[in-house]
């Protein structure tokens, strides 16, 4: 277990049981998240990434395996302190408003009710409003209603909701999925600065491809796993040609690794395994520089070539012997009539 990390997760397992059927949604995922990373949780709908959000939440617990959450194994907590935990740990944003804030309320009543809900003060219901609706930048807006506010806006004030009562970890689910480009962008950067001035630990759900320049690191899940994760690398910028300073103080460089799970399991990319038509099997070879994957069938090809060789140099065996024994078989009736004929002449030879 990393030292640092606030979320563990080891070989989980998630199965959904629907009549007599079975649905695997987790198979074995492992994931760590350090104390105050922003992640990015990408992959295909029915990937799980959605399953591993409801899991971290509390909102459902895992079939197996085990998630640690700022120390706490949530498979085995009792449910009232699974309660506690959804109430003052975690926070949830989700993409549509409709589940994130109440419509006939205002925004600062909406941003109080999950501090009432906690029992908190109206004292400090009111002053933790006005903080987090001036951190989202909406103070002038604490008195509307959701159907005088942009849905830019709405997403505001439900990120406010979500940190009313002072989680550690911030849970988003395609935060930004019904919002155009420029409003998306504001609304990464907000999340951004609420989780460097909360010390927030994020997870965001997204199938924005662009997210990993948003995050500290984007995790790509596949067939229930954890298959590649992208680390963002900032390196300075080359000094201009004349000598001044880079207009650009610094550039970012993206890393794409392969996720290894606790019994050393990887997922290759599938373009990875089309492109050397790799399927059902593949053999391992050592080198120098690390491992190399090779197709099986070069294995089965180079196989079937020695066995041919060796089947073409047995029967040349056999031709050789053959010819070989033929000779023998010649000369041995050779002589053999020349003997014959000896014998008949010495025999004519005594009668005289």
């Amino acid at each position: 277990m990393a030292e640092n990390a606030f979320i563990t997760c080891e070989n989980l397992v998630k199965i959904y049981k629907v009549a007599n059927l079975e649905l695997v949604a987790l198979q074995g995922l492992d994931l760590i998240v350090e104390r105050g990373e922003m992640l990015g949780i990408i992959g295909p709908s029915g990937s799980g990434k959605s399953t591993l959000m409801n899991i971290l939440g509390g909102l459902d617990r895992p079939s197996a395996g085990r998630v640690l959450v700022d120390g706490r194994d949530l498979r085995k907590i009792p449910d009232a302190a699974l309660d506690g935990y959804r109430r003052t740990t975690v926070g949830f944003i989700w993409q549509q408003s409709s589940r994130n804030l109440v419509p006939y309320l205002t925004a600062e009543e909406n941003v109080t009710l999950p501090m009432t809900f906690a029992g908190a003060s109206p004292r400090v219901k009111g002053q933790r409003a006005r903080e987090l609706l001036d951190a989202v930048e909406l103070s002038h807006r604490r008195r509307h209603r959701l159907a005088q506010m942009s849905g830019g806006e709405q997403q505001r004030v439900a990120i406010a909701v979500a940190l009313a009562n002072m989680p550690k970890l911030l849970l988003g689910d395609e935060p930004t999925g019904e919002m155009d480009t420029t409003t998306a962008l504001a609304i990464y950067q907000l999340l951004r600065d609420l989780n460097q001035r909360y010390n927030l630990t994020t997870c965001i759900v997204s199938h924005d491809p662009t997210i990993a320049r948003h995050v500290d690191r984007v995790v790509a899940i596949r067939d229930g796993k954890t298959a590649t994760e992208t680390i963002r690398q900032s390196v300075a910028a080359a000094p201009a040609e004349d000598g001044a300073e880079s207009a650009v103080p610094q550039e970012d460089i993206y890393h794409e690794l392969v996720v290894l799970d606790t019994a050393g399991r990887l997922q290759v990319p599938k373009d990875y395994l089309e492109q050397f038509g790799i399927r059902g099997r593949a053999q391992l070879e050592i080198t120098e520089d690390g491992i190399l994957i090779r197709p099986a069938q070069v294995v089965q090809e180079a196989q079937a070539a020695a066995t041919e060789r060796g089947e073409t140099e047995a029967a040349a065996t056999r031709i050789s012997l053959r010819k070989r024994l033929q000779t023998v078989g010649s000369t041995l009736g050779r002589l053999t009539r020349r003997e014959g004929s000896a014998a008949g002449a010495r025999e004519g030879h005594d009668g005289n």
